[in-house]
């Protein structure tokens, strides 16, 4: 049986939540992955009738469920914390809005939304970590290495008591590694397992689309942490081979201008190579579900979602359990 094709709700969260259910399974999809705003799954509302009543709307559609998203809210566990930030939160984390009462909030928040996962039956949560060192990220002013090896600290001093309460519950925390996270590539990824004591609860969502255009090797990620890989997104990106007025840091411009180096694509639609993550898939047992994050500021989302779906129930397939050449011995 190949793996179960969802859809992560995160870019639909302008709509009520059955309309989204009634929109994925007209799309083709087997489940969702269901983002923890809009009214998709509210964390301070998520006591066991209310998970119940998610699981119900999700069986009269069909639909499975195998982990919710936290993005917005992880995001500030431990970033420095502005008004971009205000923008992704609701009031009650926000609340007057200083530093470290948001940080804080926002800790508390993760391990409700494990809690929330273990009511709803499902074992792993996808989000991201924030990063107290991102804007140290070109180094000038000169960054030192102490200054680097504390952001690391200040990371593990945040994240573990929070993956301590996912390992007594049972729930991974899957890390999508991506740019402004403290990890956002393979060598961040490793130091950033290293500062959590390679803590049971923490590993990664796979999603290729943010290490391609950096100039990382996607596939090889999935080798270096087949036993962390605990989620896979599908999205694909479009890099330019050509020089440009716009660099890899996408000199203040918003997604979609096509005069970016890279932009996300609808699957399919950029240059990531799917066969080849397929392939590393299976060669590292990973059985879960494929979650089409789609993302395409040029394109139709509805449509877009829809082929999404066909594409990749095309690209996957089934390792093989017999070597081909068997039967030519004797």
């Amino acid at each position: 049986m190949t793996r179960p094709v969802t859809l992560f709700s995160g870019q639909w969260a302008d709509l009520p939540i059955e309309t989204m259910c009634q929109k994925a399974r007209s799309f083709g999809y087997d489940g969702l992955e269901l983002c923890c705003w809009g009214d998709h799954i509210e964390v301070n509302k998520a006591d066991q009738a209310y998970c119940d009543n998610r699981r119900a709307l999700l069986d009269k559609y069909g639909l499975k469920l195998f982990t919710i998203s936290t993005h917005l809210a992880s995001q500030c566990v431990c970033d420095p914390i502005d008004e971009r930030h205000r923008g992704i939160l609701p009031d009650y984390l926000w609340g007057d809005g200083d530093p470290e009462g948001v940080r804080q909030r926002a800790a508390s928040e993760m391990v409700k939304t494990g809690e929330t996962a273990k009511r709803l039956g499902i074992g792993t949560v996808v989000g991201f970590t924030g990063s107290p060192i991102w804007h140290m990220l070109y180094s000038f002013p000169a960054v030192t290495r102490q200054q680097i090896d504390n952001g690391y600290k200040e990371f593990a001093r945040r994240w573990i008591p929070i993956l301590d309460e996912y390992q007594k519950m049972g729930v991974k925390y899957a890390l999508e590694v991506h740019p402004t996270e403290i990890a956002f590539d393979i060598t961040t990824a490793r130091r950033a397992l290293k500062a959590v004591n390679n803590h049971p609860a923490f590993g990664f969502n796979y999603d290729p689309s943010h290490l391609a255009y950096q100039g990382v090797d996607y596939v090889k990620f999935i080798y270096e942490f087949a036993d962390r890989i605990f989620h896979v997104h599908m999205k694909d990106v479009y890099w330019s081979d050509q020089p440009g007025d716009i660099g890899v840091f996408g000199g203040h411009t918003e997604f979609g201008d096509n005069r970016r180096f890279w932009n996300f694509r609808s699957l399919g639609r950029g240059r990531i190579n799917f066969e080849n993550i397929i392939r590393a898939l299976n060669d590292i047992g990973y059985s879960g579900p494929l979650s089409v994050e789609w993302e395409d500021s040029g394109m139709n989302r509805e449509a877009g979602a829809t082929e999404a779906c066909a594409f990749v129930r095309k690209c996957d397939f089934e390792p093989s359990q017999v070597a081909f050449d068997e039967a030519m011995k004797k």
